[in-house]
Formats: structure tokens, C-alpha cells, sequence
């Protein structure tokens, strides 16, 4: 597709309006509506489906989707979800249920195989790209002008920047994210206040504070470390919710948040991650941490039952915490065995980067579309149907809370579980689960939305813990700088090495394997392994993208 004049491509689709994003993108590529005809897959569509609507199919249909299964709330087939769906949309949907700890590498070797459901959400950015120079999974953005509702969003919130960072080197993106209106913060540390108020501290609001605060645990408590941590198995970056939450601090991606390639605002320009000075010093941080024994060394390898099991018996004072596991587990079992135990998440600690969020927030997993389904003649339809469930207010409301009347009341503005219903310890005498009983508020199908959806299940705590998230700044989005195929194959064999690199030295920094006065020569390491050469790659793809796209 040529530019029109001497506008730039970016100029042409602010011009057409995000309506029109996907038959712009797509021009040439076959696949999209300036390309392809999609009058024959159009069987069970709604002709006139558009924002603000039902979906209701014009015939009984089945989709096959892949299903992570939570340990929290194991599926059920008879779950008031799955009925109701079909009630209102026509639309059974036939679930490959997959255990939570084997989710990735499962949907890995269905795709592999061809075998996946049309369906696979719950898929993380940017493990899309795995998948895409297979053809394996469908270019979605190609698409979108079927998805009223998901278009209008993207335009009411001005999210044409985030779905920029996630397109590959033909323009489109592959994975439908979650759209968030508002950023959401989800993990921090908590600490026993109770502890706290018997030595006569408050609760820290940086890191230096948090040391200190660490530091008088450890001297009224010698015998103990006073911070133990969590989330540190079946995840490539042990701590992961730790070092998400404090690279933060540092303006840095680590955790579960790390990628090796990173957006410097500042210098305008990509760089490795892994090597930056922040990087740097968030390693030393917790290095320091561990040599003084403020923090557990087994918290980069214990399960989560271990760590627990540390603070409800008062071996540990201090661990990562989201609104769920602080209410549902730390303060309801501390308060049943400990007299007096008293528990609160405090907003992520404020270090050298400042009061901020790393940029990119308001998009969360999504779903990824097998390529097969373009091959079914109900392909309009799963789309209509994708587009209802996951990015209508009605199908986000539906899927997060229920049936109004019964398992939610909605009364003043206020959300609240039906009775003898509890959500995430909200009624820990109810004698039903909205997640384990109905199968609602399911992560596979609950995510993103409106702030006044997002927050309507906030309990007190995480109000307050929110609220004061949300003055924070974003740190700014990285640019578009998709690869192209042959790109990314080669910096898919550079990627792997480097990352269990960074993982691998920062934990024996962190641990105290390895002085941090190797620090440079851990970098000459990365460089051995092509770091210059991959950051030179996405330079590149962002300088060309740029000079192509406007």
C-alpha cells in the first residue's frame, strides 16, 4: 500500500479513524477484509452487529478454546458460567483444559502440532512471536473491523500507542490484549504492621526505608530473616513478583516483567535490559539484603506454600503480596493462629526512578486466534463472539461478576457478591465460591476494562493501595520496531542465551555467588553472547519502521 501524497501511514489511520485501522493494515496481505472475502465464513454472524450490542449467534455454534486451569479454582463442567454463556450468546464453547504450571509449554507443542483450539488466550506479549513466522496464529489486527466493541475502546482510550508496541514487521499485531482504561499496579511488599508498631516504626514509603525498616526487625530479632519471598518456581525469573515490583523502582523491566530489550526515553534509543545501570543497582540492592541477612536466600527457590508457612509462623515478617493473597491468605491465617497479627500492602516503595509505573500497563494478556479458524465459514462469528465477551462492558461485567440477582447485587454503584456467596475472602463463612462454584471471575476470561469494572471488586485494601498508584507516571512505551522474519529467527537464537544469562549471573550476584565487582565482566559475557548485536537489531527495525510509517 503506497502513502497517499506526502502523508505518512500513521497520518492516513488517525485520519481514518481507528475504524479503519485493519483494512489500511492489512491492504495486500490476503488475509484482511481489502483482501480476502469473508462472505463465505459468515455462518451463525449477526449482520448488524455493532458497539453497545448483544451478541446473540443466528444458530447454536462451538468453539474449541484452551483453558488455563487454576489450582484456586479448578474447572468445572458444570460451572453457571459455561450455561449462561450459551444461554445468552448461542455459543458453547469447548474447553482443553490445561493445568496452570504446564500452560505455556502445552499450548507451545498444540500449536506446534496443529492441534491448538481456536481459541488460546491467556497468552502473555510478547510470546506471540514465537508463533508467528509459522503462520500458526492468525495476523488479528487484520481483523478488528469485525470487533466493534474492542475498536471503540482502543479509540475511547487512546491505546493506538500500545497496540503500536506490539506489531511485528509487517505492521499487524498477533495477540488480542486485554485494554485497560487505567493502569493497575498488582504486587508490593506487606509487612506486619503489628511488628512494626511494637518497635516503633511506620510503614516505609522507599527503599532506603524499607532497609531500615528491615534492619530493626532483624536486631530485635536476631534469629530471623525478616523478610522472606515467594514466586519463585514454575516462572523463568525466580522472585519474579519481587524483582517486577523493585525494578519498577529503577525504572527497569525484571521479573516477570523482563525483556531483554528495553525502551531508553531518555537517550531515545532501545538497550539490553540486563546491563543497564539500574539494573545494576536494583541487583545490588537485594544483594545487600541477603549479605546482611535481611531478606532469606530460599526465597529464590522455596515454594509458596514454604514461604507462607514462614510468616504464619512468625519466621519471616515481610512478603510480596496482591490484594488477593493479603486478604485471602497472609491476614485471614495470621489472624486465626497469631493474637494480634496485623497485616498491609504498601504502595511499591519509591526508588532513584521516582513515583512511577513502567509504561505499557493498561494492555494485559490476551488471545491469540489459530490460523484454522479462518478456515471454518463461523469465523465471522467467533470474532463477533470474542469481540462480546472480551471487550463489551456487558460480556466484561458477565464474565468477572455473573448473573445480577444472582451471584451479584448492583446497588448504588456498588458491586457486591449475592449472599452465601464470597469473592477472593470477601465472606470466608459463605458456603459458595464465585470463582470455584460458577466459574466467574476466571483469568481467562476476566481481565481489563473500564476503572469503574476494574475497581468495583477493589476491597478497602486495594482501594487504597490503587488510588495512590495511580497518581504515579508512566514511564513512556517503547516504539514500534517489529523484525522481520529472517530478524527474528536470528534473534531468537541471541534472545534465549542472554536472558538465562541475565537470570542465571543475577541471581549469583544477588546471592552472593558472585561479586558485583564482576559486574563488567558479566556485561563482556552478554557482548560474547551478542547483546551489541541484538540491540543493534531492534535499532534498526525501530529506525526503518520509523522512516516507513511516519
Amino acid at each position: 500500500m503506497k502513502n497517499r501524497g506526502n502523508l505518512s501511514r500513521r497520518q492516513i489511520l488517525s485520519a481514518a479513524g481507528f475504524a479503519g485501522l485493519a483494512v489500511l493494515t492489512g491492504c495486500g496481505s490476503g488475509d484482511d477484509g481489502g483482501g480476502k472475502d469473508l462472505s463465505k465464513k459468515q455462518n451463525g454472524a449477526m449482520k448488524d452487529y455493532r458497539a453497545g450490542q448483544q451478541f446473540k449467534a443466528a444458530k447454536p455454534l462451538s468453539f474449541s478454546l484452551l483453558h488455563n486451569d487454576n489450582p484456586n479454582y479448578p474447572m468445572k463442567g458444570g460451572w453457571l458460567f459455561w450455561q449462561e454463556l450459551t444461554e445468552r450468546t448461542g455459543i458453547t464453547l469447548k474447553p482443553v483444559s490445561v493445568p496452570l504450571s504446564d500452560y505455556e509449554k502445552k499450548r507451545s507443542l498444540l500449536i506446534g502440532a496443529g492441534d491448538a483450539p481456536f481459541l488460546i488466550p491467556k497468552t502473555y506479549h510478547p510470546s506471540e512471536v514465537a508463533f508467528v513466522s509459522s503462520g500458526a496464529i492468525l495476523p488479528v489486527s487484520d481483523y478488528v473491523r469485525l470487533m466493534p466493541h474492542f475498536q471503540d475502546k482502543v479509540r475511547k482510550w487512546r491505546l493506538e500507542p500500545e497496540l503500536d508496541s506490539i506489531r511485528q514487521s509487517d505492521g499487524k499485531y498477533y495477540l488480542l490484549p486485554g485494554l485497560h482504561e487505567k493502569a493497575k499496579s498488582g504486587y508490593s511488599l506487606s509487612l506486619r504492621t503489628d511488628v512494626l508498631d511494637r518497635l516503633g516504626l511506620t510503614l516505609p514509603t522507599t527503599w532506603d526505608e524499607v532497609y531500615t525498616v528491615l534492619k530493626a526487625i532483624k536486631a530485635r530479632y536476631p534469629d530471623r530473616y525478616p523478610f522472606t519471598d515467594r514466586w519463585s518456581t514454575n516462572t523463568p525469573f525466580p522472585a519474579g513478583a519481587l524483582f517486577g515490583y523493585l525494578g519498577q523502582a529503577y525504572g527497569v523491566r525484571a521479573g516477570w516483567t523482563y525483556d531483554n530489550i528495553s525502551w531508553d526515553g531518555a537517550r531515545k534509543t532501545f538497550v539490553f535490559t540486563g546491563a543497564t545501570d539500574g539494573f545494576r543497582q536494583m541487583t545490588d540492592y537485594l544483594r545487600k539484603l541477603v549479605a546482611e541477612k535481611l531478606m532469606d536466600p530460599e526465597s529464590f527457590t522455596q515454594t509458596d506454600d514454604d514461604a507462607v508457612k514462614k510468616l504464619l509462623s512468625e519466621k519471616s515478617f515481610v512478603i510480596s503480596a496482591n490484594s488477593q493473597e493479603l486478604v485471602q491468605n497472609y491476614r485471614y491465617n495470621l489472624e486465626k493462629q497469631v493474637q494480634g497479627a496485623r497485616i498491609e500492602m504498601i504502595p511499591v516503595p519509591l526508588g532513584p526512578a521516582g513515583p512511577v509505573v513502567i509504561g505499557g500497563a493498561r494492555l494485559e494478556n490476551g488471545v491469540m486466534i489459530s490460523s484454522k479458524a479462518l478456515k471454518s465459514d463461523t469465523f465471522v462469528a467467533m470474532m463477533q463472539f470474542v469481540d462480546w465477551l472480551w471487550y463489551s462492558d456487558e460480556g466484561q461485567r458477565f464474565a468477572k461478576w455473573g448473573v445480577e440477582g444472582t451471584t451479584y447485587t448492583h446497588t448504588g454503584g456498588q458491586y457486591r457478591p449475592a449472599d452465601g456467596i464470597s469473592l477472593m475472602g470477601s465472606d470466608p463463612d459463605a458456603p459458595k465460591d464465585l470463582q470455584k462454584d460458577y466459574g466467574f471471575f476466571n483469568g481467562v476470561f476476566t481481565y481489563g476494562g473500564s476503572w469503574e469494572l476494574v475497581s468495583s471488586s477493589f476491597g478497602p485494601d486495594e482501594k487504597k493501595f490503587q488510588d495512590a498508584m495511580a497518581q504515579r507516571r508512566e514511564l513512556p512505551i517503547g516504539p514500534a520496531h517489529p523484525l522481520r522474519s529472517v530478524e527474528q529467527e536470528q534473534a531468537t537464537l541471541w534472545d534465549t542465551p542472554l536472558r538465562d544469562h541475565v537470570i542465571q549471573n543475577t541471581l549469583k550476584f544477588v546471592l552472593g555467588k558472585r561479586p558485583l565487582s564482576e559486574w563488567d565482566a558479566y556485561v563482556a559475557e552478554l557482548k560474547a553472547k551478542n547483546m551489541d548485536r541484538l540491540v543493534d537489531l531492534h535499532n534498526k527495525a525501530y529506525e526503518r519502521y520509523k522512516k516507513e510509517n511516519g
